[in-house]
């Protein structure tokens, strides 16, 4: 069965440790599918200025493009390090998907889909052959979840589950929004939505650290 892991990786071993030095409040979060080109990062510290040196002052990380210049968070397309594009090719191996990406303080917290426990365990142990020393922080069923403690609703865990399935969240991805969407027979902008749903709630039992019970579809 599908299942969620959340893990912790240094970023000596992964990317930015240099901008988390020099910067320590900095934090980075990729926007999107790790590994399609040049990514989105959105980033926030102290000021906009504070960042964009941090990050042009790493050599882990190339700034491409500096998109906003103004707020509380800023957006920048980066070149993602070398480790974690390794990373990612490793997660894609092992039918496995990157959800989430998000560094502060010297570390990175990582949000990973896999097909089933096999694919966890058969990737953890390549993490570690590759250097990398990952730390789980919570691993899910997303079966078990749906009716012991997660508010994700079943159409919303039936529709990531299929997805991940038929590859939508590989790198390259193996089917289309649009053809995802005729398989399930919705429309793209309905399964758009569901999809961004379902990762947003993940995302917030993820934060709030724990489960609450299933709720009905809407």
């Amino acid at each position: 069965m599908a299942t969620l892991i959340e893990l912790e990786v240094p970023a000596e071993q992964f990317a930015g440790a240099v901008a988390f030095r020099r910067v320590p409040t900095l934090r980075l979060e990729f926007v999107g599918v790790v590994g399609t080109g040049a990514p989105l990062v959105v980033a926030s510290g102290p000021d906009y200025r504070a960042a964009r040196d941090a990050l042009e002052a790493d050599p882990s990380l190339s700034v491409v493009a500096s998109l906003t210049e103004t707020g509380e968070a800023w957006l920048f397309r980066l070149e993602p390090a070398t480790e974690i594009s390794r990373f990612e090719a490793l997660v894609s191996e092992n039918q496995g998907a990157v959800l989430e990406l998000v560094g502060h303080d010297g570390t990175w917290s990582v949000e990973l889909l896999f097909h089933d426990r096999y694919s966890v365990s058969k990737a953890h142990d390549e993490f570690v052959t590759a250097g990398f020393s990952v730390t789980v922080t919570r691993m899910t069923s997303l079966d078990g979840a749906v009716h012991e403690g997660t508010n994700l609703t079943r159409t919303q865990y039936e529709t990531i589950v299929a997805a991940h399935e038929r590859g939508y969240f590989d790198v390259p991805r193996q089917i289309t929004l649009k053809e995802l969407a005729a398989e399930l027979d919705i429309s793209h902008q309905a399964l758009s939505e569901r999809l961004r749903r379902s990762h947003a709630t993940l995302v917030s039992e993820t934060l709030a650290g724990r489960g609450q019970a299933a709720v009905p579809d809407r």
